[in-house]
C-alpha cells in the first residue's frame, strides 16, 4: 500500500495556520506559544515571548507598534500570529485582551519553578507541584479535541495497537498499554528499536500504531512509525514538536505541553507528565467506545487480583 507521506510543518514558512478553522479560546493561547516557540524561528519568538508575557501590553498595540517592539517586522508578526492560530493580527489582539481580562479576573501565580540546589524540601514541593499543574493545563489547552477524537475511534476498531517509546516515553507507553489491556484489546508496548520494527512490519489497515516521543526526532521511535505507515496502519504521534519529523508518518498528532528544561529538573520529567494526561484520554476515550466489553473486562482483572490485595 503506497501512502503519502507528508511534509513537516515549517514555521518560517507562508501564512498557513496551525490551528484550524477555529482560533484558540485566550486560554489556549499562552499553552500554544509554550509548545510552538522552540520550533519557531528566532525573530517570530521575540513576538511569541512578548504576546506570552505581557497580554494586556501588546493587545493595546497596532502591529506596527508590536513589530517595533519587538524588533521584527510587520510580516513577521502578522506570520507568528498565524502560526499561533489565527488569521490575522486584528485576531490575535481579540485573543490577547480577553487572556489579559482572565488573569485580572483570577489569581495570578506567585511563585517561580525554578529550583534551586539550596530550596528547602517544602518550596521543591510547592515548585514542582505548581509546574506540574501548570504543564496539564498548557497540555489540556492546546490538545487538538478532533484529532484526539480521531485516534479513539482508530484505537477503538484496532485489531491490535502498537506503542512506541524510548527511555521516559517508554515508561508512558508501558503505562498506556497496560490500560488498555485490562479493557480487553491487544495492544504491546516496544522500547526495543529492533523488535518494534519487526512487529511493525506485521501491521496492515485496521491496526494502530502509537510513537510517544517529546522531541519527536527520536530515530528509534520514527523508525517503527514509518513501517506501520507503510504498511498501511493507522498512525498516531504523541509529541512535544508538532513540526517534528515523527508527524511525517503520523495520520493523528497529539500535541504535548513544551516545559521549560532547568538543571534540576529534566525535559524528562515535564514530558513525561503531559505524556500521561494525553494518554489517559486517550484510554478513557477508547473505553467510552467499547464500554459494553470493556467495563466487564476491567472487572475481571480487577477480581483477578483481588487476592493480592486481601492480607
Amino acid at each position: 500500500m503506497t501512502r503519502v507521506v507528508k511534509e513537516t510543518f515549517s514555521p518560517s514558512g507562508g501564512g498557513s495556520s496551525s490551528g484550524g478553522d477555529t482560533p484558540p479560546a485566550p486560554a489556549a493561547l499562552a499553552a500554544k506559544v509554550r509548545t510552538l516557540a522552540p520550533s519557531m524561528t528566532r525573530s517570530m519568538q521575540r513576538v511569541a515571548e512578548a504576546v506570552a508575557s505581557d497580554p494586556a501590553g501588546c493587545a493595546a498595540l497596532t502591529v506596527t507598534g508590536l513589530a517595533g517592539l519587538t524588533g521584527t517586522s510587520e510580516a513577521t508578526v502578522v506570520r507568528t500570529a498565524r502560526l499561533l492560530g489565527y488569521p490575522g493580527y486584528r485576531d490575535l489582539r481579540l485573543a490577547l485582551a480577553g487572556l489579559a481580562a482572565q488573569q485580572q479576573s483570577g489569581r495570578a501565580p506567585s511563585i517561580t519553578t525554578d529550583i534551586a540546589v539550596d530550596d528547602p524540601i517544602a518550596d521543591v514541593v510547592a515548585k514542582l507541584a505548581y509546574d506540574e499543574q501548570q504543564t496539564l493545563a498548557d497540555t489540556a489547552a492546546a490538545l487538538d479535541t478532533v484529532q484526539l477524537g480521531a485516534a479513539v475511534t482508530a484505537a477503538a476498531s484496532a485489531r491490535r495497537i502498537d506503542v512506541y517509546g524510548i527511555g521516559a516515553s517508554g515508561l508512558v507507553a508501558q503505562d498506556l498499554t497496560q490500560k488498555l489491556l485490562r479493557i480487553g484489546l491487544i495492544a504491546h508496548a516496544h522500547s526495543d528499536p529492533h523488535l518494534a520494527v519487526t512487529n511493525a512490519v506485521q501491521l496492515r489497515a485496521g491496526d494502530v500504531a502509537i510513537a510517544i516521543t517529546h522531541s519527536g526526532s527520536t530515530g528509534d521511535v520514527i523508525e517503527p512509525l514509518r513501517v506501520a505507515f507503510e504498511h498501511g496502519a493507522t498512525t498516531v504521534a504523541i509529541t512535544g514538536r508538532p513540526d517534528s519529523p515523527v508527524t511525517q508518518y503520523a495520520d493523528h498528532v497529539l500535541t504535548t505541553s513544551t516545559a521549560r528544561e532547568t538543571e534540576l529538573r529534566p525535559a524528562a520529567m515535564s514530558s513525561r507528565t503531559s505524556q500521561l494526561l494525553v494518554v489517559d484520554c486517550l484510554f478513557v476515550g477508547v473505553m467510552q467506545r467499547t464500554y459494553e466489553t470493556a467495563a466487564p473486562a476491567l472487572a475481571a482483572s480487577y477480581e483477578a487480583l483481588a487476592h493480592r490485595h486481601r492480607r
